[in-house]
């Protein structure tokens, strides 16, 4: 009986041990046939340099914007008083000619008194009243002032559309392209200095200066000297 007993235990034992392999085998065999799964790949985030170089590039822009609209062809007319000035120099407005209420000259002195439609014949000589279409001042209830303004300044005027002529950013691309008294400024006549930067770069920068969302230089330091002083 005995005897007996240690076969059927051998036996026993055997199974067992076969079938623990079996199981070992098993999952073994799980644990290669496991598919795995790819590392997640890296989202590349925008470049912060990037970002800094488009703001860079658009606040350059923005300084070839200021030294066209602060040249005197541009700034002469947009003027923080009444009194247009006149010449490279900025002189007062011979005749005592004001704003008036609609930005084209006092009642019984209009703009259009003097300057025509287009500016007079070389032939004329310098010193002759200029002409454009339309020619007028900003009204006087948004002077669109450009004299004396700090670069910081001088932005948030032209992207205010109470300042501006309620210009949204693409109107005033579109006014500084086309509009034929702005163009004016590049073919002021006999005896007058055209603005320096050539109409088509000056063009370039305001869509470099929009494309980069339009940012405005830093205002200066509290304490600093205004721009008009500085000039």
């Amino acid at each position: 009986m005995r005897a007996t007993r240690r076969r059927v235990g051998r036996a026993m034992l055997a199974v067992l041990s076969v079938g623990m392999v079996g199981i070992a085998a098993l999952g073994a065999g799980a644990l290669r046939a496991a598919p795995t799964a790819p590392a997640p790949r890296a989202v590349p985030a925008k470049s912060a340099d990037a970002s800094g170089s488009v703001g860079a590039e658009a606040l350059a822009a923005f300084a070839t914007v200021q030294a066209v609209l602060q040249h005197p062809r541009c700034q002469n007319c947009h003027i923080p008083g009444d009194a247009p000035l006149q010449f490279d120099a900025g002189a007062a407005h011979a005749q005592n000619v004001r704003r008036g209420p609609d930005g084209k000259g006092a009642p019984g002195l209009p703009c259009a008194t003097c300057h025509a439609a287009a500016n007079p014949p070389a032939s004329y000589g310098s010193h002759m009243p200029p002409g454009a279409p339309d020619w007028h001042l900003p009204p006087p209830d948004r002077k669109m002032v450009f004299i004396g303004l700090s670069a910081a300044e001088l932005c948030a005027t032209i992207k205010d559309p109470r300042r501006n002529g309620n210009r949204d950013l693409a109107a005033l691309l579109e006014h500084v392209s086309h509009d034929r008294l702005v163009l004016w400024g590049w073919d002021p006549g006999v005896g007058r200095a055209p603005v320096a930067v050539p109409h088509d770069a000056f063009v370039r920068a305001v869509k470099t200066w929009i494309a980069g969302g339009a940012p405005c230089p830093a205002t200066p330091a509290p304490g600093s000297a205004p721009a008009s002083a500085r000039r």
